[in-house]
């Protein structure tokens, strides 16, 4: 070690292998050599990243304290706060009794993170010994390897690659690969190695034509080829359903240069060489990645006619290429750089928006998402560039930008066209949020749109903030509404002794303070309604077994008429029955062409949902013994069933002409018509209903309206 780093401090390290030999005595790996390897070779891991000797002694001591009797508080004593810091981030919570093996996955990457917030160190160390482990992972059962292997691939390859550790996460990946997928991994090692032979030629002469070229411009510079890793193509290959001889990238040469101004002079150089292919031009030194990646992406035509791509970079660009935020921990005179400067924005984030996350496994599914999942890049109007997660919406975007913006969006243009506010962004957009200052901000169902946990933790900070008592007054609406919804009368749910053993159940103090948490999504409304309509049914016993009796006394006199089906004028079949009230349901509207199904309510006869209909399901869980079969009637054509829809445009004059001339053009009653118009944001919403046959009809409406002149969008409206 002291060949990597001459001023290490020896005794530290010298103490710190002693005592994890003593502890570690007696103990064996899978392959039946002595404990203290592991330990060793995660060291040497560490320290070939350049890393300090405190990180280095913590690697050495990383599985004391989970395997030995040796303690953290022992840890401390004999080796100092910051070691025991990073020894405890990377110690596993197998004290604690979980009830699966998710969850006790998810809450070790929760500790993990948390971990992180106070020392990035953690997930390094944590990620050179989940490397040694893959290397020696041929001893496990083929279970436990396949098991170790995708736990790699969604959790730590990613996280690597946050960190831009490219030569880590490359090995990972490689690794992974090889135990998942052993018979594409081997053809793919075939393939590749003979596409390396045959490519050699054809490298070292673009080598030496670049060469020439640097030379005679007086540009020093370090020029090698290399070859794409396993996974990196395997991945590609899958993803864009490509064969290997349409990865551009298969082949690359880099060139390693002083300055960032011989980057670009090497740049024009290589052009000026071969063809630049449009759009594989990318410039990340004027844009790095997020994880401090830096570097000029090109990719040119040959002289053969095929495409390869030419990398080019400074010898310090190269460093984080290779080590990402480990190369910072390189000591320069001695001195190391301060682990607090490296608290990336990314792991900010996470940690803010994981304190509104009980639940563990939620905690890793929505990390997933926010950090493991392919990246979108958009810009501002001011050519800001933007990065976020794929799939995120407007509302990412806008409270991205700053909170208030969030807070006061009501629409979006995206290249100067108004889009709604769940539209998913794509590479390259240029982003403009439409604001107002008469905004009532952020509701509820801003929850289901936002994509990224930094926008719904910022949306649950804004409704907290709203006057207490309006949140309880609005917390109590939005619950009698719901029961109202499912068929109940609130005043027969919603009583003082029930809503406060409720409060209770959900860990509040009072009444007021579950309406609170419900009005801004700290209580989940549906879970309120369901035990409070449990109760409900609790007390009324008597009342459902007399019902339950009636039911059955129906599907007797059903069965005993052999299951005929007649027909009505409702346009829909009940299955047995031929005298039974039908109506339907207001929520859903359903027409023909969907499916449906029936619900037995109280004096009303039967109600008519859509198969996919929030009530339908929940009716369907909570209510089994209501629902009947019911079908659509084909020999009655011709009937007409009302839709509600909702139209979202550009306020403009003769808008509401365009609309009724489309629905004249094709015989479609208009039955109820309102708009609404944000002059400030020049945002119009029209919410209408109209009479239609079925849903081939229904999308005809859709698809002619949304072609009318600054239409944004055309969708079925739900209640």
């Amino acid at each position: 070690m002291l060949r990597i780093n001459p001023t290490y401090d020896v005794d530290l390290l010298e103490r710190a292998y002693a005592k994890a030999e003593e502890v570690h005595e007696g103990q064996f790996r899978k392959s039946g050599e002595d404990y203290i390897i592991h330990p060793i070779e995660v060291a040497r891991i560490l320290a070939d990243l350049g890393m300090d000797e405190q990180t280095i002694a913590a690697g050495l001591l990383h599985d004391t304290v989970e395997d030995t009797p040796y303690a953290l508080e022992d840890v401390k004593n004999d080796f100092g706060e910051e070691v025991a810091l990073l020894v405890d981030g990377v110690t596993k919570l197998n004290l604690l009794v979980f009830d699966s093996k998710e969850t006790q996955q998810a809450e070790n990457v929760r500790k993990m993170f948390l971990a992180m917030s106070k020392d990035i160190r953690v997930l390094i160390i944590k990620l050179a010994d989940r490397l040694h482990n893959l290397r020696t992972i041929n001893y496990m059962n083929e279970d436990k390897i396949r098991e170790k292997c995708r736990e790699t691939l969604e959790i730590y390859s990613p996280l690597a690659a946050r960190l831009g550790m490219y030569n880590i996460r490359m090995e990972l990946e490689d690794i992974a690969l090889k135990h998942l997928e052993p018979e594409a991994y081997q053809k793919l090692v075939e393939d590749v190695n003979r596409r390396r032979g045959e490519g050699q030629p054809f490298l070292d002469h673009v080598i030496a034509a670049i060469r020439e070229g640097l030379d005679k411009a007086g540009i020093n510079a370090e020029i090698k080829g290399r070859f794409k890793h396993y996974y990196s193509v395997y991945r590609k290959m899958k993803l864009q359903k490509r064969s290997l001889d349409e990865i551009f990238d298969l082949v690359a040469c880099r060139i390693i240069v002083d300055t960032v101004k011989d980057c670009y002079g090497a740049l024009g150089i290589v052009h000026t060489l071969w063809t630049p292919i449009p759009g594989r031009f990318k410039d990340y030194i004027a844009m790095p990645k997020s994880n401090l990646y830096q570097s000029i992406h090109t990719t040119v035509m040959g002289d053969n006619g095929n495409p390869f791509e030419i990398q080019i970079r400074t010898h310090e660009m190269n460093r984080v290429a290779e080590y990402g935020i480990a190369a910072h921990w390189k000591y320069k005179e001695g001195v190391t750089q301060d682990p607090e400067e490296f608290k990336l924005a990314w792991l900010r984030q996470t940690l803010e928006w994981q304190k509104d996350l009980n639940d563990s496994k939620e905690f890793l599914d929505t990390l997933k998402v926010d950090l493991f999942s392919s990246q979108v890049f958009v810009f501002t109007p001011k050519g800001d560039v933007m990065e976020l997660p794929k799939g995120s919406t407007p509302l990412d975007f806008a409270f991205k930008i700053h909170s208030d913006v969030g807070a006061k969006c009501v629409g979006a243009r995206v290249n100067g066209k108004m889009v709604p506010i769940d539209y998913e962004l794509k590479n390259g957009e240029i982003i403009s949020i439409v604001t107002s200052n008469n905004s009532k901000g952020p509701s509820i169902d801003w929850l289901k749109i936002a994509k990224t946990n930094t926008a719904k933790a910022k949306i649950r900070q804004y409704l907290k903030k709203i006057d207490r008592g309006e949140n309880v007054e609005k917390g109590k609406d939005m619950l009698e509404k719901y029961i109202r919804r499912k068929g109940y009368d609130p005043q027969d749910v919603i009583r003082a002794a029930w809503i406060n053993k409720a409060a209770k159940a959900f860990g509040q103090t009072t009444a007021e303070a579950l309406y609170n948490n419900i009005s801004y999504g700290g209580v989940m409304l549906s879970k309120v309604a369901v035990y409070l309509v449990d109760l409900y049914h609790e007390d009324k016993q008597a009342e459902l077994k007399a019902r339950e009796q009636r039911e059955a006394e129906i599907t007797a006199a059903a069965e005993s008429r052999k299951a005929k089906r007649p027909r009505n004028s409702s346009g829909v079949i009940v299955e047995g029955f031929d005298d039974l009230l039908i109506r339907f349901a207001k929520c859903c509207n359903p027409v023909p062409g969907d499916e449906i199904i029936g619900f037995i309510t109280k004096g009303r006869g039967v109600s008519v949902h859509r198969a996919d209909c929030i009530n339908a399901q929940s009716l369907a869980e909570t209510e089994q013994g209501r629902i009947i079969n019911v079908t659509w009637d084909e020999s009655k054509e011709g009937l007409e069933f009302e839709v509600d829809l909702r139209v979202l445009a550009e306020d403009r004059k003769g808008l509401l002409v365009d609309i009724s001339r489309v629905t004249d053009e094709m015989g479609v009653s208009i039955t109820s018509l309102s708009a609404k118009s944000d002059r400030e944001s020049s945002v119009a919403n029209i919410q209408m209903t109209v009479a239609l046959t079925d849903t081939k009809q229904l999308d005809r409406i859709i698809s002619r309206l949304k072609q009318i002149d600054r239409v944004a969008d055309v969708y079925r409206a739900v209640v």
